[in-house]
């Protein structure tokens, strides 16, 4: 996403927003990181895997190979502009609801628990987490 299309985003959740509401911008079609990753290089002046070689190094802890903007139990409506989307998720709504299944994420994250009340606890913000068997780290 561009910067100029990020601050789009943004001014127009902050005019058609009645607050809560999340936003989407259709990014168009998806493009590879290598194909990315080589018309950098050529833009730079250098010739891929000539003067800079691409390494692949495979997924890490946490990475995933495709980004899905919406989950499958989300939706979205259009907005006034054609290449934003308000998202209809109608989960967490509340905002106190919200709110409380942060604090009780926070309180889980200063305290010694198991992964388990840690995984419970996201599941209540996005229901549709799935994590996958890399240790939970927490920053201190």
């Amino acid at each position: 996403m561009a910067i100029s299309e990020a601050v789009l985003l943004v001014l127009e959740a902050a005019a058609t927003g009645h607050g809560g509401e999340a936003y989407v911008l259709d990014m168009g079609e998806p493009i590879k990181i290598v194909d990315l990753a080589r018309e950098m290089i050529k833009l730079s002046g250098y010739e891929p895997d000539v003067d800079i070689p691409i390494v692949f190094v495979g997924l890490r802890a946490g990475e995933k190979l495709f980004e899905e903007i919406l989950g499958a139990e989300e939706g979205s409506e259009p907005t006034g502009h054609v290449k934003i989307f308000r998202v209809k998720d109608t989960h967490l709504k509340d905002q106190k609801m919200f709110r409380t299944a942060i604090e009780k994420l926070i309180e889980l994250s200063v305290k010694d628990c198991s992964r388990d009340e840690i995984i419970g606890c996201l599941r209540k913000i996005v229901p549709s987490y799935k994590p996958n068997d890399a240790p939970i780290s927490i920053l201190r």
